[in-house]
């Protein structure tokens, strides 16, 4: 049976960074390899109903005799990793952390630093799989999918009683599309969860609502030396149109429940800009309130500088998960007895995101999302904690055992 660092490590050798600017699905062609991959593990493992398109990949392991009447429930990891840091040439490596920063590269050198990082010493005594300071890691979400492929090959070579257990890896999650293609009817669970979140007993059930949101502003290019009165500089109207938002709803002022304006991306020059934003709040009435903010200040410009100066593009791309679970105690109540059965006292914290499971939720799967030990993700000081990943094998192994709660 393999160990699940194994697994890992073997993973994240694969460049599956997705991509915002492809429209192809997936977005970048090493997701389709990696797919593949996983495909043939599943079928080598003795996973039925092994399929996949697109670099969607479905199997299902049905229920041991006895326990067909259980409700299937799925497990979902994606594939992808995030553009924010390269995902190319991953050299991963393992240190029991002693305590104190960690030398990533000495060669710069690339240091994690505990001042930076003060929650490295809640992982003294642990083994941990560190990048070497030029890349991410791929624990989000390699670490999930390492965690379900190992759990499943447990569940097909142990004598573990469960229902039909139904797994699912896919494409895009990062650049927001993992769910477009999604089959949750051919899936065939009546809910699930995705592998996707950080710190070991996490179990998160809210999540932001979101909306992308683009500012096309159409300005007047005049040649400086004449242009009192005249230019439109659509450069600066973008920054007047910024300097309307609340600073303090800025991502690098909140936490917890409060939601932002984010800011990702800014071109443009005096005749035509672009400023690309996401907006988030946990509330949905709030969340309302912000998209209400940014149509009333692009109606204020456009009265003051002439209409068709702000044209703005706004589409919401996911809602706070908690609607759709919030009734379905049993569902949490699943996940938290299997952590403690493990050993793991859980807790919950809201998402300041999303996952799969936020547009699933609101797809008929409800979803919420279960840790991996993975942390820092999206950088090159991204790691992962060897027991935690271990744990969490255990923990969806337990997950797949008969569920009875109580009344």
């Amino acid at each position: 049976m393999q160990p699940v660092l194994e697994r890992f490590l073997r993973y994240v050798q694969y460049d599956t960074t997705s991509s915002e600017e492809s429209s192809a699905c997936p977005s970048t062609p090493g997701q389709l390899v990696f797919a593949e991959v996983l495909q043939k593990e599943l079928e080598e493992l003795g996973v039925s109903n092994v399929r996949s398109q697109n670099a969607y990949v479905y199997g299902e392991i049905p229920a041991t005799p006895g326990c067909e009447q259980e409700p299937a429930i799925g497990f979902i990891a994606h594939l992808d990793t995030a553009p924010a840091a390269s995902g190319a040439n991953v050299r991963p490596r393992v240190v029991e952390y002693q305590g104190g920063d960690i030398v990533l590269n000495e060669e710069g050198p690339v240091v994690m630093k505990e001042a930076d990082f003060p929650y490295l010493a809640d992982y003294q005594g642990q083994a941990l799989v560190v990048t070497d300071g030029t890349t991410l890691l791929g624990a989000d979400d390699k670490a999930g999918v390492a965690e379900i492929m190992t759990a499943a090959e447990r569940l097909l070579q142990g004598d573990i009683p469960h229902g039909k257990i139904c797994i699912a890896f896919t494409p895009d999650e990062e650049v927001g599309r993992g769910a477009d293609h999604f089959d949750v009817a051919g899936f065939g669970a009546e809910y699930a969860y995705t592998v996707d979140g950080g710190d070991l007993g996490d179990i998160n059930y809210e999540s932001f609502n979101a909306a992308d949101l683009k500012v096309i502003i159409h300005g007047r290019s005049i040649h400086p030396g004449s242009a009192k009165g005249k230019m439109r500089n659509a450069l600066l109207l973008g920054m007047e149109f910024h300097g309307m938002l609340p600073v303090e709803e800025n991502p690098m002022y909140t936490e917890g429940y409060e939601g932002f304006y984010h800011l990702e991306g800014m071109q443009g020059n005096e005749e035509t800009a672009q400023l690309h934003y996401i907006v988030r709040d946990h509330d949905r009435e709030k969340f309302a309130q912000k998209k209400e903010r940014v149509e009333k200040i692009a109606a204020y410009l456009n009265d003051k500088y002439g209409d068709g100066t702000m044209v703005l593009e706004m589409a919401d791309s996911y809602y706070n998960m908690k609607e759709k679970l919030e009734d379905r105690k049993e569902i949490l109540l699943r996940a938290q007895e299997a952590f403690r059965a493990c050993g793991v006292e859980p807790y919950s914290t809201p998402i300041r995101g999303g996952t799969d499971g936020s547009r699933l939720s609101f797809m008929g799967l409800p979803c919420p999302n279960l840790s991996t030990g993975g942390a820092n993700g999206h950088g090159r000081f991204e790691f992962a904690s060897v027991p935690a990943m271990e744990k969490m094998v255990e923990v969806l192994v337990e997950m797949a055992r008969p569920f009875r709660p109580e009344a």
